[in-house]
């Protein structure tokens, strides 16, 4: 039986830090979560991309926007500002840069796995998360059929 966690970005299993900014990450129910904080200024094109080696930020999100505002422009051209009590959902390829002279802060539920990191580390890593999870239960090898009595 699955019992309840219980976690606190104020307390995470990992913190990267990157200039303008900082995920703090959480490992809860077989996921991971992230909340992202990124100072004015920051852009991942200039503070991520460094790290990353990607031309844009291939990380896909589903997030809610908690303060600031977030500029995202996405490799397609489609572009747009979140701000607080906005959610988003990312595709791979964006841009992104803080508007205004506040944080930005997110919480994210999908792509805090490898966010900030360097895009070999980051493919390297296995994966995390439910679906995740579900394609490793679905691997497991079948037993063998029982032998008929007679």
């Amino acid at each position: 039986m699955a019992s309840a966690e219980y976690k606190r970005f104020e307390q995470p299993d990992e913190r990267r830090t990157f200039p303008n900014g900082h995920a703090e990450i959480v490992n809860i129910g077989g996921g991971v979560v992230g909340r992202f904080v990124f100072y004015p200024g920051w852009r991942w094109s200039n503070d991520v991309m460094p790290i990353a080696k990607t031309k844009s930020c291939e990380a896909p999100h589903f997030q809610y926007h908690v303060q600031g505002h977030l500029a995202i422009k996405m490799d397609d051209g489609t572009e747009f500002v979140a701000g607080p009590g906005d959610v988003s959902a990312l595709p791979s390829g964006h841009d992104a840069w803080v508007v205004g002279d506040q944080p930005a802060v997110v919480v994210d539920w999908c792509g805090a796995t490898s966010y900030g990191k360097p895009a070999a580390e980051a493919k390297a890593a296995p994966a995390r998360g439910r679906k995740a999870a579900a394609k490793r239960k679905a691997k497991k090898p079948k037993a063998a059929p029982r032998k008929k009595r007679k």
